[in-house]
């Protein structure tokens, strides 16, 4: 029996992953965690086969997670399902012990699949997200894209959400001061004088999805 947590900020998204994992006859889902704080937590006191995670998260996002579960040397992998396609994010993932990367939208058979293959120490990425992942990169000049870390990538969301610096200290669990930091550096990364510059310049290289 494989045994799995669930990390995901997002109530309905836990719930649709657990009730499609319950189906599964070899697979049993041991607990969910809404941030990362909470998922390095279960995973220190139940040390699932496998951990299925988002990457954008408040407080501890996904790849901080990655990286403190590769500091405890625990034995549970990870497998990562996200709506972020950004080739960044794969390669960090990957780069932090993740044994799988999914986009949310993935049939469930590839979430099955992807567990499987996790619980046994194989890797499985999106077909979407393996291509650009294997080739190598190109020798002209870097994306603005590739500068941003997994912070500013949520930061990023929230201000093309119109949050306020107030609303998205809370929702990143970060002081108001720390928010103004990191708004400044996406500033300058993207070469951007003011919000306006810099939604267009996020849409322009896919950074954010804006709904419509």
């Amino acid at each position: 029996m494989i045994n799995v947590i669930i990390a995901d900020d997002h109530n309905l998204v836990r719930e649709g992953i657990r009730a499609l994992l319950e189906k599964a006859e070899d697979i049993t889902v041991i607990g969910e965690a809404e941030n990362g704080e909470q998922a390095l937590e279960l995973v220190q006191a139940k040390q699932p086969d496998v951990l299925v995670m988002d990457i954008a998260m408040p407080g501890m996002n996904g790849i901080q997670v990655l990286e403190k579960l590769r500091e405890l040397d625990l034995p549970t992998q990870v497998v990562i399902l996200s709506m972020y396609a950004d080739e960044i994010f794969v390669r960090q993932a990957l780069q932090n012990g993740a044994k799988g990367y999914l986009l949310k939208g993935s049939f469930k058979e590839e979430l099955l699949l992807t567990i499987r293959a996790a619980s046994r120490g194989a890797t499985y990425l999106s077909p979407s997200v393996s291509e650009s992942v294997l080739t190598p990169p190109s020798s002209s000049s870097p994306s603005p894209a590739d500068q941003l870390t997994p912070r500013e990538h949520e930061l990023l969301q929230l201000i093309a959400k119109g949050h306020t610096n107030a609303e998205i200290a809370d929702i990143m669990n970060v002081s108001i001061k720390t928010v103004e930091r990191h708004r400044t550096n996406l500033m300058t990364k993207l070469d951007a004088r003011n919000i306006v510059e810099l939604i267009r310049v996020a849409v322009r290289y896919r950074l954010i999805v804006l709904d419509d």
